[in-house]
């Protein structure tokens, strides 16, 4: 079954600890609809707040973020399923859309030789 990375983009700094309980509880739910849907989430993780990044270009190391953003990812999942129309249907339920974003990609595949 092909995979898919869910990339889940939220306000920044996307601190969970700030998440609500009606956000977990609908994280909650989430994953039950995920299965209705025909997906499978395979792992998933949570990252620490973006004031927490450390940034990495050629020899140069800084505090913070790659780049300056309102919105930075906040976790990512990675998803079983069918189809692009099925991770997109995942992708839309997700509760990050309501005040953040969502991106889907394919994880790549090395073709047979």
């Amino acid at each position: 079954m092909p995979q898919y990375a869910i990339l889940i983009y939220s306000p920044a700094p996307a601190d969970p600890l700030e998440l609500s309980p009606d956000d977990l509880a609908a994280l909650d739910r989430y994953q039950g609809r995920v299965a209705e849907l025909g997906g499978t989430i395979v792992t998933g993780y949570a990252l620490q707040p973006s004031t927490t990044a450390t940034a990495v270009r050629g020899d140069v190391v800084t505090d913070g973020p790659f780049a300056e953003a309102k919105e930075v990812v906040a976790g990512f999942f990675v998803l079983d399923a069918p189809d692009l129309d099925v991770a997109l249907r995942v992708a839309k339920l997700n509760p990050a859309t309501r005040d953040g974003g969502v991106e889907v990609r394919p994880l790549f595949v090395w073709p047979a030789p």
